[in-house]
This record gives C-alpha cells, sequence and structure tokens, in this order.
C-alpha cells in the first residue's frame, strides 16, 4: 500500500481543502476511536474529514497499556459480551497489522489467598479461549509450579501455586491510531492535526458542520458537513457542553499510571499479569530496552490537558512490583520513564472507577451530534463501525442512500505490504538487520524499525542512504523524522520523539542524545527561526524531567 503525502508542510493547502469542501462526514477527535471511524466511513464511500485539537494520539491513545487484549478480568465481572468481541478483535487487528501488533504469552501467577483460583482460572481460560476463537498454540495451558518458576524465575517460591499461560499480543497504540488514519487517507479521508473545535454549525437547528481555530496560526475556519460525530475521548462532555446537549449518562474519567524500568532493573523473560495486595491486577511488560508496569486506576477531576503522576501513583506501582516478585527490590531512582493517561469511562451510580464498565455508548442529541465514548483500544474497530452504522441509517433516512457494510476487517492498515503471519514479520526484521548491521546498528534497532513502520521501513532506509551525516544513529533518526514529516503530519518534536516513534517512554537516553541534531532538522525543514527552536528544547527537557525525574523534590 503506498503511502499518501501526508504533511504540515502544505497544511495551508489542507485547511483551504477542508473550508471549500462539504463533506458527508466530520469526526471529531484523532485517538484510536476516531481515527477508526474515519477509516471506517471512508472505505464505505463516505466524504470524511478528521480534526484533532492536539496531534493525533496526543490524549488516551498514546498512554495506554498499548495492549491488544481481551480482558480476562471481565470474566469476573461475567461481561461476556465484552470478553467476547475484544477477543475476536485481537486476532483480527493483528492480522491488519502483524508488524505492530505482536503475539505476546501472558503469564497469569496462581498465588495462596489470590484472586484467581486454580479450578476458576482454568476454567475462565477456557471460556476465554472459546469466547476468543483462540486456536493452535495460542490455547491456554495451566502450568504447575516448576513449570512456572521455568518460564518466569522471578515469581515467589514460597507462595506460588501455578499459573495460566495464554495469549495475548502487545501493540503501540499511538502508531496504531496514525496508521488507521492514514489508511483512510487512501480512501480519500482528509485529516488536520492541532485544529481545535470551537462552536458547532446549525442548519435548521441540526448540526451542520464545526468552527475550526488553526492553532498554528490563531485564525478560524469553518468545515461543512451533513453530519459531526464526536470521538474525542476525555473531552466528549465539553463538546456536547458546546451543542446544549450534556444531559442523561456523562463521562466519568479515571486515571491510569505506568512506570518504566531499565530491562535489567526488572528482567522478567516475558508478559505477566500479577495479583497486588488490593486486589486489584497488575501488568509488567518487557519491551525492548525496558520493562513497563501499570497501571493505577483512581478517579480523576483536575486538567486533563496535564495529567501527572503523583509520588503516591509510584511508590503505590512500585510496592506492588516489589510485593509479586520478591528477588527484585525496585525504589524511585530506577524509573527512567513514565505516562499517565485518562480512560474517559461512562459513570455509573456507586460504582468504584475499577468496577466501571468498559463498553462504549453511543449518544445522538436532539440537533444530531452523534457522540462516542467508553469503550477499549482493543475494541476500536467495532466501535467504529457501530458508529459508522449509525450514520449509515440516518442517511438511508433522511437521503435514502445506502452505504455499504464494514469491510475493515480486511483493509490491511499503512506498513502491512504483505505480512501474512507474523513469522513474515520477524524474516523480515531479520533482513533488514542483515542490510544495517555493516553500519553498525544492532538487532534492537532493526526489530525498532519494523515493529514501527512495517514494510515503510523501506522508505526510511531509502532517505537513510541519501543523508549526509557521520554519525548513523543520527542519520537514522534523521531519515524517521523526514518519514514522519512527509507521511504522518509531524509538526513539534514532541510528535517525533512521543507519538511517532515511542522514544520517550521506551528509549529516554535516545531523546537526550538526538535532541540537538533533530531540533537542527527541524530548523532545516520546517526553517524556524531561533526562537522556536529553543522553546521547543525547553520543552522537550520539561518532558524529560516531568516523566524520568520523580526524587522528593518533586513533591
Amino acid at each position: 500500500m503506498k503511502n499518501i503525502p501526508f504533511s504540515n508542510l502544505n497544511r495551508n493547502k489542507t485547511i483551504q481543502q477542508l473550508a471549500k469542501e462539504t463533506f458527508d462526514l466530520v469526526v471529531i477527535g484523532g485517538g484510536i476511536t476516531g481515527a477508526g471511524i474515519a477509516l471506517d466511513a471512508a472505505s464505505r464511500g463516505l466524504k470524511t474529514a478528521l480534526v484533532e485539537k492536539g496531534d493525533f494520539a496526543s490524549g488516551t491513545s498514546s498512554k495506554s497499556t498499548k495492549l491488544i487484549h481481551g480482558g480476562l478480568r471481565y470474566l469476573k465481572q461475567f461481561d461476556f459480551w465484552l470478553v467476547k468481541e475484544v477477543g475476536s478483535e485481537r486476532a483480527i487487528v493483528h492480522n491488519l497489522a502483524p508488524h505492530l501488533v505482536i503475539p505476546e504469552k501472558m503469564l497469569l501467577p496462581l498465588i495462596e489467598n489470590g484472586s484467581y483460583g486454580k479450578w476458576l482460572t482454568s476454567i475462565g481460560l477456557k471460556v476465554y479461549d472459546i469466547l476468543a476463537q483462540v486456536t493452535g498454540d495460542d490455547k491456554r495451558q495451566m502450568l504447575e509450579k516448576k513449570e512456572a518458576l521455568k518460564l518466569e524465575p522471578l515469581l515467589p517460591k514460597k507462595i506460588l501455586k501455578g499459573a495460566g499461560h495464554y495469549a495475548e499480543y502487545r501493540t503501540d497504540d499511538a502508531r496504531l491510531t496514525i496508521e488507521n488514519i492514514k489508511t483512510s487517507l487512501q480512501f480519500g479521508a482528509k485529516a488536520l492535526n492541532y485544529a481545535e473545535v470551537t462552536d458547532f454549525l446549525y442548519m435548521d437547528e441540526k448540526v451542520a458542520g464545526i468552527k475550526v481555530k488553526d492553532i498554528l496560526s490563531d485564525k478560524e475556519f469553518e468545515v461543512k458537513s451533513k453530519y459531526v460525530i464526536n470521538a474525542a475521548g476525555p473531552w466528549v462532555d465539553e463538546l456536547r457542553g458546546l451543542n446544549n446537549s450534556k444531559k442523561g449518562k456523562q463521562l466519568h474519567l479515571t486515571k491510569g499510571v505506568h512506570l518504566v524500568f531499565p530491562r535489567e532493573k526488572l528482567p522478567v523473560q516475558q508478559s505477566v499479569y500479577f495479583d497486588i495486595p488490593d486486589g486489584r491486577m497488575m501488568f509488567a511488560i518487557p519491551r525492548g530496552k525496558v520493562t513497563y508496569v501499570g497501571t493505577t486506576d483512581t478517579n480523576f477531576n483536575k486538567d486533563k490537558d496535564n495529567v501527572g503522576i503523583d509520588l503516591a501513583d509510584a511508590i503505590y506501582l512500585i510496592s506492588a512490583v516489589n510485593n509479586m516478585f520478591p528477588k527484585i527490590n525496585l525504589e524511585m531512582e530506577d524509573i527512567i520513564s513514565s505516562w499517565a493517561g485518562l480512560r474517559p469511562l461512562i459513570h455509573e451510580e456507586g460504582k468504584s472507577a475499577s468496577e466501571l464498565s468498559r463498553k462504549d455508548e453511543i449518544f445522538t442529541s436532539d440537533t444530531g451530534l452523534i457522540s462516542i465514548a467508553g469503550g477499549k483500544l482493543t475494541g476500536y474497530r467495532k466501535m467504529a463501525e457501530r458508529t459508522v452504522n449509525r450514520i449509515a441509517k440516518k442517511m438511508e433516512e433522511e437521503h435514502d442512500t445506502k452505504l455499504k457494510a464494514c469491510f475493515t476487517d480486511k483493509i490491511p492498515l499503512c506498513g502491512n505490504d504483505g505480512f501474512k503471519k507474523f513469522k513474515h514479520v520477524k524474516k523480515y526484521i531479520a533482513e533488514v538487520f542483515e542490510r544495517i548491521k555493516v553500519d553498525g546498528f544492532t538487532e534492537y534497532d532493526a526489530w525498532f524499525l519494523v515493529t514501527n513502520y512495517g514494510k515503510q521501513t523501506e522508505t526510511i532506509l531509502e532517505t537513510y542512504t541519501s543523508l549526509k551525516d557521520k554519525d548513523n544513529y543520527v542519520r537514522m533518526a534523521k531519515a524517521e523524522l523526514h518519514f514522519g514529516v512527509d507521511y504522518e503530519m509531524i509538526l513539534t518534536p514532541m510528535d517525533f520523539f512521543i507519538r511517532r516513534t515511542g522514544r520517550l517512554y521506551f528509549d529516554i537516553d535516545s531523546v537526550r542524545n538526538l535532541m540537538e541534531p533533530i531540533l537542527e532538522e527541524f530548523k532545516t525543514i520546517f526553517k524556524t527561526d531561533g526562537q522556536q527552536i529553543s522553546d521547543w528544547r525547553e520543552t522537550l527537557q520539561a518532558q524529560i524531567e516531568e516523566h524520568s525525574n520523580f526524587s522528593l523534590d518533586r513533591v
């Protein structure tokens, strides 16, 4: 699948197109929900536009646990429908982007007085396999204590009784979001980041478009559309408020925090889903050079644009890890990075943060604004299908136009050019390594490129050979930047270091090392002045500090 130019270098032209044309559908929100809706709608033939007030995936969709998982814990809540849907979706999304949605075996230790007993876990995982239509080697296995310790020697010998071993998938949520948006461009969609919706347009008391402020120039423009979908995640209720339709059910935001440690400090052999003393469950997930752990689930009612991590959050997570892995003694100074995000759940009276349903819900206002909230990363494609079905019904009733059925389960995402299974991805990683190792690159570097970009790695390698830099690592990072600027709507160094490459979370030292050369390249590409570069440097340094420094002076 050929990449379509998608760049902020011709931002004014994009804005002119958005302002000039009339669309069938405008989607507000460039997270995974909005991205999925844009692809579903455009592929069914709707003339679609998407706007996002920050960078794509800059809200919840770059701050999840980064798993495409079946929601095992929803079995405990007897939410079989949710388990069935998200369980089935895992395999579909893996097939759409095998380089990005990667098989990841999960170990569920069974401990004395733990949340999961042996018999119930065995039955539960069996039901899980059936509901999620798991086949072959991915089917669950129940392990005895000795087998479990062989797989994960760090588990607590004294209280361990055995383990469940089952299949999940790991992803990069921000990359999954951007690839959905880029794939929607193949079907004619238009998308713009850093474009904030300030109001709605109305015709005959019905929503007929949006008023947008370009964050870059502060100028306002209008986008006309037959239908508007509000998929703004934690900001859904703000937009419902603008539309005077914030009635009935409302959002309940909860905060989820993740901490990142060097792999040698928390050397788990594979992903572990484990009990913590307060009855909740937690993940420890190895990824490249690091292991990350999470997550918390606490009510949140502060500034949604600045979701910070309290010392209490960090202490809670470190204590939980040290409790489950007695040979590990993590301390605050071991944290090398972190992130915190918000879950936009639907409020239910009398329920705690952890008890709230992860189901999505669709609201339609009297003026025709369609809002979608709730849901899980794993279920994004089905959420999009349900939302676009709502539009399809309206189009049939109001315009006598019949839309084709959803077929996003058959549309490979950008980067998946011929990968049928994960073994093909592994083969390609080995090929890329053979080509780049002569320049001093490691297997990790090949893995990083392919699991971020898939076959788009070819474009990056072409640029790499054309650039003139003595330091090969700097040259490769600049090649990635050029790719992101040309095809992924990068506007700031934060877009590059956080959302397009995940470096701030998973390789924070590389951000420190690459900051100056990347800023220099930004200056050349965007022809920015020294003041802008200085501001970006300051922002990046503040981001590094905020994500990695948990010393007591931060209280």
